[in-house]
C-alpha cells in the first residue's frame, strides 16, 4: 500500500490549537488505558464505530452529537445499542465522552489516535503544496530528503496549488518549509522595496547634510 495520501476533504478541526488539544488528551487516554487493560483491537472499534456506525448512520450520530439530547438520554442509548454490540472497554470510553460533553469530538479524536500510532511507528504526515501535481521521483525525492533530515518515514499528504506559480511548501507539525517561486518572489518584491527606501532615505540624508555644511 503506498503511503501518499491525497487530500481530498476541507482542513481537519484539527488546526483549531484548542480542538487540537483536547483531542490529544483524549486519544492519549485512550492508548495509554488500551495498553494497561490489554486491549489490543481498540482501534479496530474505534475505527468501526467512526466510520459504519456515524458515518453510515447520520440519524443515530446527530441524536448522539446533539447538545439538545440530555446526558443521561445519551448514556442510556449507548447502554441499550452500543453495549451489547461493543467491548466493554470502549463503551467506558464513550461514555467518559459524553459524560464530560465531548463525544462530538470523537471522530477529531480517531484522527489524533491514528496520528499518534503512526508517530511511535515512526512515521509522520507532511503536507506537500506544489505547483503541480508530484511525479515518482519527486514523492522518493522528497521522502529520502526527510527520512535523512529528521529520521521518521514520512507519509505524504498532497495538494495542488496554482498559486506557488513553481516549487513547493512542506509543513513537518508546526513548521513550514516554503520554496515555492511566488514565496521566492515575493522576498525579492521585499529586497528590492527596502533597497529602494533605503537609496531614498540616503538621499535624503545628503540633502540634509550638504558637505561643507
Amino acid at each position: 500500500m503506498s503511503d501518499t495520501r491525497i487530500k481530498s476533504r476541507p482542513e481537519s478541526v484539527l488546526e483549531d490549537p484548542g480542538a487540537r488539544a483536547v483531542a490529544t488528551l483524549y486519544a492519549q487516554s485512550f492508548l495509554s488505558a488500551a495498553r494497561q487493560h490489554g486491549v489490543a483491537d481498540c482501534q479496530v472499534e474505534l475505527h468501526a464505530f467512526v466510520d459504519d456506525v456515524l458515518g453510515k448512520w447520520p440519524e443515530f450520530a446527530e441524536v448522539l452529537m446533539s447538545d439538545s439530547v440530555g446526558r443521561d438520554e445519551k448514556l442510556g442509548i449507548l447502554d441499550r445499542v452500543v453495549a451489547p454490540r461493543s467491548s466493554q472497554f470502549f463503551v467506558n470510553f464513550l461514555q467518559v465522552l459524553v459524560r464530560h460533553g465531548r463525544l462530538s469530538m470523537l471522530p477529531v479524536i480517531r484522527e489524533v489516535v491514528v496520528r499518534l500510532t503512526e508517530i511511535e511507528s515512526g512515521k509522520q504526515r507532511v503536507r506537500v503544496r506544489s505547483a503541480r501535481a508530484l511525479t515518482q521521483t519527486s514523492r522518493d525525492e522528497i521522502r529520502t530528503s526527510l527520512r535523512g533530515r529528521f529520521g521518521f518515514d514520512p507519509i505524504l499528504e498532497e495538494s495542488v496549488d496554482a498559486g506557488l506559480l513553481g516549487g513547493m511548501v512542506l509543513q513537518v507539525g508546526d513548521t513550514v518549509f516554503d520554496s515555492s517561486l511566488r514565496s521566492r518572489l515575493k522576498s525579492l518584491r521585499a529586497r528590492l522595496v527596502e533597497k529602494a527606501f533605503n537609496e531614498i532615505q540616503s538621499g535624503r540624508d545628503r540633502f540634509s547634510h550638504p558637505e561643507g555644511d
